[in-house]
């Protein structure tokens, strides 16, 4: 399409038109100017595409492979992984007629309270940008947009559409705007979708630094930003501040908000013209159609670019769920080696969630899956000797038929129904429990109010404990739970919602035919009164503060040295590794600075397995004279994903440029690498580091972004300026003395006293300091160093 004709042909009318839905699900169409409609879709871990119109869109959808959740396949710490299931719901989304996909979810989980973490990736921007960048080039390059969400700062569903993030510069950049930069950088996404909430007082989608500032201008991007359905209040502000596609429909309101906003001059037509232009971008660039776009899960694909039939699509996508699920359970504990799971004796199977499997989150991005399999129904092709309990009940989820056997009796109560269980336990040589929390405690439009599982789950436990001490447990949960009965449990598994063929893989790992290839994305921790955002969490007054700063997941945890139940990374195998032969070296200068890490990996055990290497990096210590800003203890720059047979070995090499060592400086809005020597740790966990070093930075130093105005501290802070303050404080300081040698500076006659005069007002503001009386700060030398600032900004 050429795009500057198209809009030359296009009337004022049909550009703004453009800029919004059509309806809930699609793009306006002006088919005489050949320009069709563009069909969306929810489909973070599946397509979602609605069979009709419904209030808020959440009616029924067409039939779709339920993938793994986010929550589950960011603990696989696998980019190839994520390539594949890009490529398979992209597969899906052709054969359905949908050109772009909502996904995937970057916000950071910044409380593990947020009702939709399990739409989440991480608690670390690093692994949640790399994995969704995977997952976005794939489902791109198989001919289908994505949508990045929710940019940015999404971090809870309380009150979500209108609560303002009071969220520092500093925070934000390295924590919360991190994950979309990757993903931006690394692979180009045609769309961005805006959040709903406020940051910093503004509107993520009417926020011109936001969209304008950061996105565009110092990231670069070039594609269309769409909002949040139903995120935006006011359409004029919206498109000036660079929202290009309203969602859903409003019915005709935007059109007449963008007139209006016209008119009053708050928008251009430049402005109007650049939006549709990606508008017609995005349209462009999505291969056309062919046929109904119908979705169709058992005749032939009906879509250009797809091959095969639908059955055919669907059956591959089914196995390939099967082996995502499998690589992102993590094994938490597994004392005795009490899994795999023995097969010669009886295995009691507790749980009303081995039956009736939570597998998916609630809310959008709920899939109607093609062929669900609970692990019911996949242990029992396993194990002759099953008995099996439901041992609780699920809140209006009556249970289905299942073909295992079961021994409960119709109408027990909660009571009769853990005796029984507790019995079969006592009867089997092991038990497997299935505890978990069911559809209601978790999802889109609420938070969570507690960590805990359900009461009743918690007594089966005991009881079945106390039958039977050789118990494995095994939990479905979007977000981490407490687990301070653990200690009682000698295996523990975390099975996430692992998508439509969770059971088959819970079978193929409790069974040993899968490795648990899962390592947490999230800490676990103690207590809910442990984590970081707690006391600054959900707000108040539509107020809600970042208090903890950067200080976020693990970040909080390690450098406050606090216990946690899990740590961030951990996961065992059924195999063990051996992590040797540390080499780190730097190469270049300055901005051009990198430090080069190799190690080898080797798989010690007797099975074939996978492990995770991850590379942590500890800031310069702040040596008292430098003020440097608080650094977390460690984080993480480097991941990967290893599968070795046994004896097996493989060298790792990661390289970290000055940017990967940097932290964000809000005085000059540039990342900066502080000078120091630098820890260098890999290992299995944020807590598991087998190999250590360190690796010596030059350092970079930021354009001064101060004025005499600026505090001391703030002078200090930054070297350049810091030598020059102090010497010009020096040469007046000497010039100061007097014939006889009295001291005429205030107590600053030499460095040693000057240093620590200036510590002693280190917060007070350079010119304040030029009104008292003595002091070496006066206006002479205020000239001088405003001339110093200038010739520095002039030199860059």
């Amino acid at each position: 399409m050429d795009i500057p004709a198209a809009l030359r042909d296009l009337s004022l009318e049909d550009k703004i038109a453009l800029l919004s839905g059509a309806g809930f699900w699609e793009t306006v169409a002006l088919p005489n100017h050949g320009i069709r409609p563009l069909v969306l879709s929810d489909g973070p871990h599946g397509v979602r595409r609605p069979s009709g119109e419904a209030v808020l869109g959440l009616g029924e959808s067409f039939p779709a492979t339920c993938f793994p959740a986010e929550c589950a396949a960011a603990c696989s710490w696998d980019r190839s992984l994520l390539t594949e299931l890009g490529t398979a719901v992209a597969r899906e989304a052709r054969l359905q007629g949908v050109d772009v996909l909502l996904g995937p979810g970057l916000n950071i989980k910044r409380t593990p309270l947020c009702g939709r973490n399990f739409e989440y990736f991480s608690e670390d921007p690093l692994l949640a940008g790399e994995l969704g960048a995977a997952w976005t080039r794939a489902v791109q390059a198989a001919g289908v947009g994505t949508s990045p969400k929710h940019f940015a700062a999404n971090n809870q569903e309380a009150d979500r559409m209108r609560v303002d993030a009071v969220v520092d510069q500093r925070t934000l950049h390295e924590i919360y705007l991190r994950a979309f930069e990757i993903v931006v950088r690394m692979a180009e996404p045609w769309t961005i979708m805006a959040a709903y909430n406020k940051i910093n007082g503004l509107h993520a989608a009417e926020s011109p630094w936001l969209l304008g500032e950061v996105l565009r201008g110092t990231w670069g991007y070039e594609g269309a930003v769409m909002s949040d359905w139903g995120a935006v209040t006011n359409r004029a502000a919206a498109l000036a501040a660079g929202l290009d596609l309203e969602m859903p429909s409003s019915g005709g309101l935007a059109a007449r908000e963008i007139t209006a906003g016209l008119d009053a001059g708050m928008v251009t037509e430049e402005q109007i013209d650049a939006a549709a232009a990606r508008i017609l971008r995005l349209v462009d660039r999505v291969p056309p159609r062919s046929g109904s776009g119908t979705a169709d899960t058992a005749g032939t694909a009906d879509t250009a670019g797809t091959a095969g039939s639908g059955a055919a699509v669907y059956a591959a996508s089914h196995d390939l769920a099967r082996r995502a699920a499998a690589a992102s359970m993590v094994l938490l504990k597994n004392e005795g080696s009490i899994l795999p799971l023995q097969t010669d004796g009886a295995v009691a199977v507790i749980g009303e969630l081995a039956r009736t499997p939570r597998y998916q989150g609630s809310g959008s991005s709920k899939v109607n899956p093609v062929r669900l399999v609970s692990p019911l129904d996949a242990l029992q092709q396993d194990l002759p000797e099953l008995l099996f309990e439901p041992g609780y009940t699920l809140p209006a989820s009556p249970a289905p038929e299942s073909e295992a056997t079961l021994l409960s009796q119709p109408g027990a109560g909660p009571v009769d129904l853990i005796e029984t269980a507790a019995a079969a336990a006592a009867a089997a040589v092991t038990t497997v429990v299935f505890l978990g929390l069911p559809d209601e405690a978790e999802s889109e439009g609420y938070d969570r109010t507690t960590l805990d599982l359900p009461d009743e789950q918690l007594e089966l436990l005991a009881a079945v404990l106390q039958a039977n001490p050789r118990t494995v447990v095994v939990l479905s949960n979007g977000g981490v739970v407490t687990t301070a009965w653990a200690d009682r449990v000698p295996a523990l598994l975390e099975a996430w919602l692992p998508g439509e063929a969770g059971g088959s893989a819970l079978a193929d790992v409790l069974l040993g035919r899968a490795d648990p290839g899962g390592r947490l994305a999230e800490t676990i921790p103690v207590r809910l009164e442990d984590t970081a955002a707690y006391g600054n969490y959900p707000g108040e007054n539509g107020t809600v503060r970042y208090g903890e700063g950067v200080l976020v997941g693990y970040r909080w945890y390690d450098t406050r040295r606090l216990e946690v139940a899990f740590p961030f990374g951990h996961g065992l195998s059924y195999t063990s590794f051996g992590y040797t032969d540390l080499d780190i070296r730097s190469t270049g200068a300055g901005a051009d600075q990198e430090v080069h890490v190799e190690l080898t990996v080797t798989n010690t055990g007797g099975r074939a397995g996978s492990d995770v290497v991850q590379l942590y990096v500890g800031a310069p210590d702040d040596d008292g004279a430098q003020q440097r800003p608080l650094r977390p203890l460690r984080e993480l720059r480097g991941f990967e994903k290893v599968h070795l047979g046994p004896g097996e070995s493989r060298r790792l090499r990661f390289s970290l440029d000055a940017r990967a060592l940097s932290r964000f400086d809000p005085q000059s809005m540039s990342w900066v690498a502080d000078a120091g020597e630098y820890r260098i740790e890999v290992g299995a966990s944020s807590h598991d580091l087998r190999l250590a070093g360190v690796a010596a930075l030059d350092g970079t130093v930021p354009e001064p972004s101060l004025s005499t105005a600026s505090s001391i501290q703030e002078w200090l802070a930054n070297p350049a300026a810091a030598a020059e303050l102090v010497s010009a404080l020096t040469a007046a300081a000497m010039a100061g003395m007097d014939a006889a040698g009295q001291d005429n500076t205030g107590g600053m006659d030499n460095t040693g006293s000057l240093a620590a005069s200036l510590a002693l007002v280190g917060n007070m503001p350079l010119n304040r300091m030029a009104r008292f009386p003595g002091s070496p700060v006066t206006p002479d030398l205020l000239k001088q160093l405003e001339g110093w600032l200038q010739g520095t900004r002039g030199a860059q």
